[in-house]
């Protein structure tokens, strides 16, 4: 890289809890940073879910460097133990942050497309040597070809939920059915949204922390709404870590979480139905959705369905750049074996930064969720480690950007799907990720979190990831 790319910025993509923290870091290293944010406002995808309670507390999700550009302005950090929504989280730390750095952050400005100046995909003259051409669309229609001398992409995995179908594409007649299905967790304290669902059945497919919420909270909507039920779809048998880590886990608001829905499913206000892969969505005569299972099960008609079954990464815009993706998780193939949910939960990955986040195409970053590709439970600390690390290397001070500077909660709740077929081969341990091993149904059951059911019903739920 010659002198004149090094002054040019650091474009970053994503102005949520990662994006913002990558630029901090940056600001601290002496290098401009310039965030591109699709949203109207900041943190524009934490907003989208801001009634849901995070289970990591305030001192989990705020970046040293970050607070240390807010204390001038008499910023206090919240209460250290406290669980904050994602409103809240937006609100009272990224917004703010957002609004240190000024004009460092553009808002309604979609990257749609990231190149090297005057190189495709197959030009190898010169490449390393030529800045990054990132291609912008704003709000207003106009358009900008900005020159960057690293690319650091944060924009999380909000914007491509996963399908129904249990094959990775959406389900026959998933599309046609759209008026009758989400694919987020429902605000039920929003009066249109509590219409949608009070008194009527829903279906809610996923088994991580998006699906407990779901189900926690349709729990509640039934013990005020006579009629309200829901159906708890799941690929997978039921066995004892169905439920998560319960009072296992190091995160004590997650296991609190796993315990609320089964509580949900041990009062009945929520059926479960096992091993079921969705095939096809059809309709009854009165347009209601019909679930069909590969193995030709057809459930009773439902009024609404929930499809939580994780989020994906965008790499679209990232066509011209030379990535290496591992094939299965679709995140950096260094950081692949380290993330991977059939032996990982959030808190048994081992910290990484610049070198396991590295790709062929020099100075290009993925962090934050979107690193993790397809793999679940990213947490908001994990993010921040990553991009000290890559600001470090950036500044060429590789012995910090290689130091290690994290520590996370160990936990009992493997972050994966696992094996689903039967509850025998998913309680053996098949996972492997997760310490202690997984308890009996009935050991979760008589868990203090469960007493009484009212404090459940409000513990953090959820959220704990950042982009």
């Amino acid at each position: 890289m010659n002198a004149a790319t090094e002054q040019l910025p650091v474009v970053v993509i994503g102005a949520g809890p990662t994006g913002l923290a990558a630029a901090a870091h940056l600001v601290e290293r002496g290098i401009e940073p310039l965030v591109l944010e699709a949203g109207p406002t900041a943190a524009a995808a934490v907003r989208a879910w801001s009634h849901v309670r995070l289970f990591s507390t305030w001192s989990e999700l705020t970046d040293p460097a970050a607070e240390k550009l807010l204390a001038p302005t008499g910023w206090v950090k919240p209460d250290p133990k406290a669980y904050p929504t994602g409103g809240d989280w937006a609100d009272r730390y990224l917004q703010p942050l957002a609004d240190v750095l000024g004009d460092k952050v553009r808002t309604g400005a979609r990257v749609t497309g990231v190149s090297r100046a005057g190189r495709d995909r197959i030009v190898d003259a010169d490449r390393d040597a030529q800045p990054f051409a990132v291609h912008v669309v704003y709000a207003d229609g106009r358009e900008e070809r900005i020159p960057a001398r690293a690319v650091v992409d944060a924009s999380g995995t909000w914007s491509l939920p996963g399908p129904a179908g249990a094959d990775g594409l959406p389900a026959l007649g998933e599309r046609a059915a759209a008026d009758r299905i989400s694919y987020r967790v429902p605000d039920l304290d929003d009066p249109a949204v509590r219409a949608r669902y009070a008194g009527r059945r829903t279906a809610v497919i996923g088994s991580g922390a998006s699906a407990f919420t779901a189900l926690a909270s349709l729990a509640a909507l039934a013990r005020e709404e006579e009629g309200t039920k829901a159906l708890w779809i799941l690929r997978r048998g039921m066995s004892g870590s169905t439920f998560g880590g319960g009072s296992a886990d190091q995160l004590p608001a997650r296991g609190a979480l796993g315990l609320a829905a089964k509580a949900a499913v041990d009062e009945g206000r929520a059926d479960a139905v096992t091993g079921f892969r969705t095939q096809a969505i059809e309709r009854d005569g009165d347009g209601r959705p019909v679930l069909v299972a590969e193995d030709g099960r057809r459930l009773d008609p439902v009024d609404e369905v929930i499809v939580l079954t994780g989020l994906r990464p965008d790499h679209s815009f990232l066509g011209e750049l030379r990535l290496g993706l591992d094939d299965r998780l679709q995140a950096p193939t260094a950081l692949a074996p380290l993330i991977d949910p059939n032996q990982h939960s959030c808190g048994t990955v081992y910290p990484h930064g610049h070198r396991e986040l590295a790709h062929p195409e020099q100075g290009v970053y993925l962090v934050g969720m979107k690193s993790y590709g397809r793999a679940p439970t990213f947490l908001a600390l994990t993010g921040y480690e990553q991009v000290r690390s890559v600001a470090a290397a950036l500044a060429g001070d590789l012995e910090s950007a290689d130091r290690v500077e994290l520590t996370l909660p160990e936990t009992g709740v493997c972050g994966g799907s696992g094996l689903y077929d039967t509850p025998e081969t998913a309680s053996e341990g098949a996972a492997g990720c997760c310490t202690p091993a997984p308890q009996p149904l009935a050991a979760l059951t008589t868990a203090p979190a469960l007493q009484p059911l009212p404090v459940v019903e409000s513990a953090p739920t959820g959220g704990c990831c950042g982009s």
